[in-house]
Parts: structure tokens; sequence; C-alpha cells
């Protein structure tokens, strides 16, 4: 629904020859459609805003409704009062308000929308996410996952955060290449934003998690300008709580396996100074809208500009002080051309230039928590981006409406290297060996000023162009729909370059594993793609009877991938997507709705499923023992390989180009769930509502790779075949292919002389799954509100949601993996053991209360309340139970048993040997996020100067809301030893602390 920047007048008048109903907006845009025999009228499809609304008998006005407003995707019902016993004529003339909104009966959505004027009141985050929050069932993602403008995201009745949609104006503006996150207005430019949690018709798709649908204002026939200035200084913020090293307790189990503490002397000490990790962030905004011919074309200009400094003392092992300034730009520009009254054409530019990481770090010293000397300057990421967007809107008939919008998109995100250290980074230098290390060296090692693993190109970019059409047309009691909804995704350069601009052999970095054992990390999948989605659809709202209404629709989506020389590796088609809802305006009045809704929901593949997926990519691994560490750069020296091969790569990635058949299941499926809504809204007077709504998601299929070919070398050989003639098809470019998890996949395998190729069959008991793809969530939400009657408003909820399963979706939470559908989860079956549990997005209770208060026309008091639950907690190490016979821990070699662990610590769902499925060993502490605003407008200024106080969680609370999940961080093959993560359970991302935003604005 969020693709919908229109909505529609519905309502009853008294039944009478030569009747009709028309409504005017701002711009002097008019619609007037006749009244049935039945005393109903519809006018759909207008654009979204304020309107007057007139009952004409014979051409003349009896009766006005003012201030109608429009929702997206949505109706208002306005009524005319039937004329007084005795009247043979409507002639007498009323003029009335429009009374506060009716419940919606002409719409079977989950919608939550939030205005500009709700804007004005409540102090929320500038940014659609904060938005979002307020919708019930929607919680903030992992602070791992960061969108445009370094956006936290927001997760949709359990759904990972890479399974939303973002639209303005109508056209998709999610982040192109991974689709984390979306581009988003100037905030002062939002005219309305509406978060779909659910029940969309069949005209909408390509979202299994939520919708963010941002219009932008637009002119009118009166200039209005203004702006604002507002600020977040450091000194009212409230100190970030500093980060202590716990007592690190981990599940145990009777197992033949011994464990102990990483390091004893850590608990306790300071992990991470985090009391001087403050920020000041100063925003100009500025607007200018009206009429250039009244009544015909209109503009409207938003600009906004933020800054932000910002200090990040990072962990003790890093040793480094970043000092960091952010800039991020947007513009926003619309064209409004009433051609006639039946023809309308919208033209919007919008552009977001963002600049993170400008400045300087330097050393930091934990002992004296004091910086120290300059250590580089420091990489600065560029995320520029530009949308233009033609849409055209033709009346043709009173019953029949044709709506075209194209849309396109460039964006460029080059990395400017500040550090240009010709050194490899070294990672986890914590388990460097103490007797290499100079006296006085302390528990963290020896770090060198590299920051970086790896290395983007400058010239990095991405485009999309989209193409949708409607053609809708009033028949009697329905109101049919069929149109077209096609985008278009192109990706260039994207990804890690192996290769030190500044140093181009060195290709690698360091890892220290333990204090014998260092592994070196050569990775690197720079690439190419594009994508593309089609979709058409068939809708019909019926209106039954007067009170019913049917909403029944059918969609067909077809996704294509395309790898780096431009073959398709993933091409889905006819995927038949069936909608139907129902409404139930049980009193005839809009005062009472049962509704309920069942659909079927597609997702594509982004773009990024071909990194590493279908194109070439390099990750190899070598592990050596070490006789030194260098004084100096923290660089391993005395170096013997341990392994043979030497060399090995986790996923068989080994720099080699990709054959696109193979990479693929051959009957691969796209990622659906079913969705069940049932609820119902009533008045319980003039002055509030209250309701419920039941929903229920069930993830059915999702596409994740599978990195385990010596599964289908045995499969192979149970079916007579000799999997040595095809070794390089399994075991050459890649050992990984994107399969649906739990079903029977085809496999297709060519041999290395290239003269056969076979499809072999793989079930879920080939790949030794215990079942397949798992995500259930069953929600409950209640709520009751007050509308904005002139004086005040509020609205509570209380949501309770239970999730359960083996999966999240598309990303993983627990330790930030953002290799889209492409996650460990699934690469092989001791991965997926102990992973049916609590799911990451899901929290189990929440309350929502947000209000405003009009203490006097001067005056304004508001807030905005979550309290919520906390995050299940997770301990990931070693897979098996340990001692001879019983467990695999040693890294060993494709094919060999000892391989179950490749991945090493904090992979797998074991912990000193037990088996902990999320959620088993506790959550996060409960939250409470309270921010309150005092509004101030004075009369003196006629009421169009303000001036803000808003208070961010005004309770400074700052609890965990995500910790370490690693419960081992290195095994001793020749000792059988387990170590525990000294950080285990330690916070890792924290509420935000209290800051303070002072805001003046103008609007005349």
């Amino acid at each position: 629904m969020a693709q919908s920047t229109t909505g529609s007048i519905f309502g009853q008048a008294p039944a009478a020859a030569g009747e009709t109903v028309s409504a005017t907006n701002a711009t002097g845009l008019t619609r007037e459609v006749a009244v049935d025999s039945s005393g109903r009228f519809q006018i759909s499809n207008v654009p979204v805003g304020v309107y007057t609304v007139s009952l004409k008998k014979d051409g003349a006005v009896v009766d006005t409704r003012n201030n109608v407003a429009l929702s997206p995707g949505a109706g208002t019902s306005v009524t005319f009062s039937a004329a007084a016993p005795g009247t043979t004529s409507l002639s007498a003339v009323t003029v009335q308000a429009n009374a506060l909104p009716s419940i919606d009966v002409s719409s079977v959505n989950s919608s939550t929308v939030i205005t500009a004027a709700d804007l004005r009141k409540l102090p929320v985050g500038r940014s659609a996410e904060s938005i979002a929050l307020l919708a019930p069932g929607t919680t903030s993602g992992s602070g791992y996952f960061t969108g445009p403008g370094n956006h936290a995201l927001v997760s949709f009745g359990g759904s990972s955060v890479t399974e939303n949609a973002y639209y303005v104006n109508g056209y998709n503006t999610g982040e192109p290449y991974k689709n984390l996150g979306g581009f988003q207005l100037p905030y002062g430019a939002i005219d309305q934003q509406e978060t779909l949690t659910g029940g969309y018709n069949a005209k909408y798709g390509r979202s299994d998690g939520g919708v963010i649908n941002q219009i932008g204002k637009r002119g009118t026939n009166e200039w209005h300008f203004g702006g604002q200035v507002s600020w977040q200084p450091r000194f009212l913020e409230g100190t970030p709580v500093n980060n202590y090293y716990g007592h690190p307790v981990v599940p145990a189990s009777t197992s033949q396996v011994n464990y102990a503490l990483e390091t004893p002397s850590l608990p306790g000490t300071l992990h991470q100074y985090r009391n001087d990790n403050k920020q000041w962030e100063t925003i100009y905004s500025a607007y200018l809208g009206g009429p250039l011919i009244q009544d015909k074309l209109f503009m409207f200009l938003a600009a906004e500009t933020t800054k932000t400094q910002s200090n990040n003392v990072e962990v003790a092992a890093n040793q480094v002080v970043q000092y960091n300034t952010d800039k991020n730009t947007k513009f926003y520009g619309k064209l409004d051309w009433n051609i006639t009254d039946s023809n309308i054409l919208e033209l919007t530019a919008l552009n977001n230039r963002q600049s993170t990481g400008a400045g300087s770090t330097y050393d930091f010293d934990y002992k004296t928590l004091k910086a120290g000397a300059f250590s580089t300057a420091n990489d600065v990421t560029k995320d520029n981006s530009q949308f233009y967007l033609a849409h055209f809107t033709s009346y043709i008939t009173d019953a029949a409406t044709l709506s075209v919008l194209y849309g396109k998109a460039n964006f460029q995100n080059p990395t400017i290297y500040g550090n240009t250290s010709l050194l490899p980074f070294i990672s986890r230098p914590q388990n460097e060996n103490p007797a290499f290390l100079p006296p006085g060296t302390g528990p963290f090692g020896i770090i060198n000023p590299q920051t970086n693993t790896s290395w983007d190109s400058n010239d990095a970019t991405n485009g999309t162009h989209g193409l949708r059409a409607d053609f809708n047309y009033k028949l009697s009691d329905h109101d049919l729909a069929v149109g077209i909804d096609n985008m278009s995704y192109q990706a260039h350069n994207q990804g890690p370059n192996q290769q030190n601009p500044f140093n181009p052999a060195l290709n690698y970095y360091w890892r220290y594993i333990s204090a014998s054992t260092v592994q070196k990390r050569e990775i690197g999948w720079q690439t190419s793609m594009r994508t593309t989605q089609k979709a058409y659809y068939l809708q019909d709202d019926w209106q039954v009877s007067p009170n019913v209404l049917l909403s029944i629709g059918v969609r067909n989506d077809h996704f294509t991938n395309y790898n780096d020389v431009g073959k398709a590796f993933v091409d889905l088609k006819n995927q038949w997507e069936p909608r139907i809802g129902a409404s139930w305006d049980v009193m005839g009045d809009s005062s009472f709705k049962i509704y309920g809704n069942a659909g079927r929901y597609y997702l594509a593949l982004p773009d990024n499923a071909a990194e590493r997926a279908a194109n070439t990519s390099t990750y190899l691994t070598t592990n050596y023992s070490y006789t030194g560490v260098d004084p100096t750069t923290g660089v391993p020296t005395g170096l013997t390989t341990q392994d043979d091969p030497a060399t090995t790569s986790p996923d068989g990635e080994k720099g080699l180009p990709k054959d696109a058949q193979q990479v693929t299941a051959r009957n691969l499926k796209a990622e659906y769930l079913d969705e069940f809504i049932l609820g119902f809204d009533k008045k319980l007077n003039d002055d509030w509502t209250y309701g419920a709504k039941a929903m229920w998601r069930d993830l059915k299929t999702a596409i994740d790779d599978e990195c385990s070919p010596g599964h289908i070398a045995d499969k192979m050989t149970s079916m007579g075949l000799d999997p040595n003639a095809y070794y390089d098809s399994l075991y050459g470019a890649s050992y990984c292919r994107l399969i649906n998890p739990g079903m029977t996949n085809t496999i297709l395998v060519k041999s290395d002389d290239g003269t056969q190729s076979k499809l072999i069959p793989m079930t879920q008991q080939d790949w030794g799954y215990q079942q397949g793809v798992k995500r259930k969530t069953g929600s409950l939400n209640l709520y009751m509100e007050h509308p904005f009657d002139g004086k005040w408003q509020a609205r509570v909820d209380y949501t309770y949601t239970r999730g359960f399963g083996n999966t999240e979706g598309q990303v993983r939470s627990d330790f930030g993996q953002a290799d889209v559908s492409k996650t460990e989860d699934w690469d092989s079956w001791q991965l997926m053991d102990g992973s049916n549990g609590e799911l990451a997005n899901v929290r189990k209770h929440q309350l929502r209360i947000r209000g405003a208060y009009q203490i006097t026309p001067e005056w304004l008091v508001s807030g905005t309340l979550l309290e919520q639950s906390g995050y299940p907690k997770e301990c990931l190490g070693y897979y098996g139970t340990g001692g001879s016979g019983k467990a695999y821990y040693g890294p060993g070699k494709p094919g060999d048993p000892s391989g179950y662990n490749n991945y090493g610590s904090g992979n797998y769902h074991w912990c000193n040997g037990a088996r902990v499925t999320a959620g088993s060993v506790g959550h996060t502490p409960w939250t409470t996020q309270l921010n309150l605003g005092v509004h101030y407008s004075p009369a003196f200024a006629d009421n169009k100067l303000g001036i803000n106080l808003d208070v961010f969680n005004a309770l400074n609370g700052q609890k965990a809301v995500q910790t370490d999940p690693t419960g081992n961080s290195s095994y001793n093959r020749f000792t059988n030893t387990l170590n525990i993560n000294n950080s285990y359970g330690d916070g890792i991302y924290f509420q935000p602390p209290r800051t303070v935003r002072l805001s003046v604005t103008y609007d005349y």
C-alpha cells in the first residue's frame, strides 16, 4: 500500500434526484460524483491532503464539510444528514467543521498514519524509522545494521530488517544493494508517513516485513515559507555508562571437554570507556511553497542539513579514540500541475548527500583514560543519491482512473581513505602470546594504525528505475483495478576489494586465534550485478452489501537476479499471491468495524545476493604457529603453517568464476510468508475509539546458502555416480549453493571433463537438517485512541507477541551478519543444531503511549512512551560435546568429519559442550523510553513562531539492548580445552543516554 499516494472519500447522503458530491483541496483540484439511488457516494483515487466536501442539489451547494483529511490507501467517511421531516427539497445551505475521524470501514489493511501536525506536536526522532516505531508490532533492529543517514532500522512482525519496503511519493527508495533501510524526505517536508504492518491488497508487494510510506508536502494556492534551527548540545546529554568485563557464566555440561576463562584477570576491569562518547548535533532546514499559476501550477521546495560531531572511544583492545564529523544534506522539490480537473501531473526530485566519519583517530591510553598521539586520518564514507519521479493521473470518467508513475535513481557511495597505513590489520590482539610481548604491554596486546580489513572501490555505484501503471474502474458495486509494477536495479563495483590502494601487495590481515596460533585471512569480492522485479495484479473491492466490503485480489511476481557477466542465476516466475480481506460496518454508520485479512507475500532477493554466491569471490585462511610478535606493528613472526593443505577456504571461495547454473538449486522458489489478521475497531463514544487485532505470520519458504559439498558427493555415490569425476564442480569455485532449506533442492553438477552434467535431488535428510525453515509469529494488539479535538489527543497500545523458529530471515542480528540470504544458517546441519528458539526481533511485551495536550493557544506539552521486554540471549561456541570420538573441534578439510567446526567459535548453537537455544539463557532487561516535549508558540508572533524543548529518554535508562553471544573464544585441539570468551554476556549495544533538543521554528 505504500506505493499509494491517494485516498478516497465515501459516505451517505439523502437519496434524491440531481444530487452530487464534490471534493476540493487547497490546490483547487475538484472531483465531483453522483449520489446513487441508495444514497451512497465514493470519490476514489484523489491525492492525499485536506478537502472541502460539498453536497449539491441540481448544482447548488446545500451542505458542506470542511477539513476532511485523507490518508494514503485509506478512506474517509463523510455523512450528510437527511432533510427534516416534511421537507420536500434540499435547499437550506449548512456548513460544518468535520467531526472527529470515523472508523475507516473501506479498508482492510493495518496501518498507522502520522501527519505533519502530529510531528509538530510529538517528541519523535527525525527519521522514518523513529516515526515507524510509533506503530504497534514494530521493534528496533540490531545496532549492527543501519541504513542511509546511519539511522537504526526497524523490524515488523518478527521479520528481519531487510524485508521491509520504503517509498517516497509512490517510488521505492529502499537502499538498493542490500535493502538495509531507505532514503527519506527532509523531516520538515513530510506531509504524512504511513507505516503498514500488514494486510495490504494485491496492488502491492515485495515485502514480508513492513512498509514505510512517506508522502511529501506540495504547494497550494497560498504561499507559505518557514524554517527551523535545532540544537542537540553535548553538555545536556546524559553521560554514557562505561562497560566493564563481567564474570561470564556460560552453560556448562558434564562432557569430557575442559573449559576455563580466557583471561582470568579481566572480570571487573574496563571493557570500554564510554563516558566521553557524546555528540553535538545541529540541524538547519527551510521550505517554500505556493502557486506559480493560481489553481494550476504549484511548487514546493525544502532543504535540510544535519551536522553531527561525536567522540568514540573504542573497546580497550583497540586502544584508539575517534573524533568524527558527519554531515547529511537533503533536498526535496515538487511541482504539481493541474492540467485540467481530470488530468494531474506531479514531478518530484529528491537529493540526499551524506558524508560519514570525517575526522581523525588518536591513540587512547586505558590506564590514564586520555587520548595520545595522532594515529591516522579517518576514512570518509559518502552516500549520494538522486531520485526523479513523474506521476500522471487521468480521471478519464467518473468511473475510470489511470495512474502512471515512472522513477529513476542514481547512487554513488565511494569511500575516501584517510588511513594510508601500509601495514596489515591486527585482529584480536588480546590473544597474542604474552611471552612474546615487551614488558608492560598490558592485557590487550599490540596493534598498529591500520583500521581496515578490506577496501571499497571509489567508484561504487547503484541505480534503479521503475514503472508502475494502474487502471481503476468503478462498475456498480465493484471497484476493479488492474496494473503492472516493475523495478530494475543495477550495481557496479560493490563489495570489498582485496588490495590496499596504498600497498597493492597487501591483500590480507592477521587474526590471533590463541597464544599458539595466528590466522592469515585474504578476502575480497568486489563485483557488479543487476536485478529485475516485475509484477501484474488484478483487484476487486466489492461492496457486497451496504455494510460489507470484500477485497479480493491476486498478484503475480517475477524476480530475476543476474551475475557479473549478465547471466541469470535466479529466475523465479509465476509467484501467485492471493489476497482476500473483508470489512463489516456492523452498525452501518462507520462506528463499529470487524475486519479480517489473509494473504501471501513474496520477497525478492536484492542485488547483494550475487555477491559471493554467484560472482567471483575470495576468502582464504591459513593457520600458522608463531614464535614472536613485532613490538611496533603487532605482526606475527617465526611463522610455520599448521595444516595440510596450508591454505583453505571456509566456503570454497578461491577467486575463480562461478557457473550461474550451478550456484543455485534448479527448482529454487522465492521466500514467502502467509499472513492472517482478524480485528475490530469500535467507537466508545464521540471522543474515544478502541479495538483489538490478532495477527499470525508463518514463513513458508526462505532462500539461503548451503556449504556442505560432501553431502552432495554422498548422494551421488548412492546414485551410482563417482563424485571424483565431478570434483571441480563440487569443490571448485565455491562450496556453497542457494537453496530452499527443508525442501528437495535439485542441484546441477558438471563433470571435470565437461562431457556430462547431472541433476542431484537433495532432500532435507540428504543435507542432514532436522527440520526445514521455521519462523512463526503471533501477536495480539489492544488499543484505545482519542483523536486530537483541538485540545488534546492520546493513544495507548499494548502488544503481546510470541515468535519462535530456527531462522530470523535474510540476515543474522546476533552477530551482525548482513550477507543477505547467505547467512551462516544452513551452511551445514551442525550450524542449525540447536537453532530452534526465540526470534531476535520479537519482544514479548510492548506498551506504547503517545499524546499531546494544548494547555493554552500558546503552550502545548506532549510525550511518547515505549516500554518493552528484552532481547533473547544466546551462547554460541564450538559444536559437539567434546572428548575422543564425541565431537570434532579441529579446523579440518572439506569432506573430513573434523570439518564440522570449520566456522570456529561463536558460530554454533552449542556452548561448552551443551546445546543452547536462543532465549533459553535469559533475556536482556526491560527498557523504558520516555520522550517529553514542551512547545511555545507566542501570540505576539501570531503563533507562527515556535520555541520547542524535546527530551529523549528522559529517565536516562541505559540498559544493554543486545549482549555478546560468543561463549567460547578458542579451542585447543591438542589439549581438548575450550576457552570462555571474556566478554560473553557483556553489552554491545545500549539505550542511548538522555538527549535534549532545542529548536526554533517559524512558519508563515
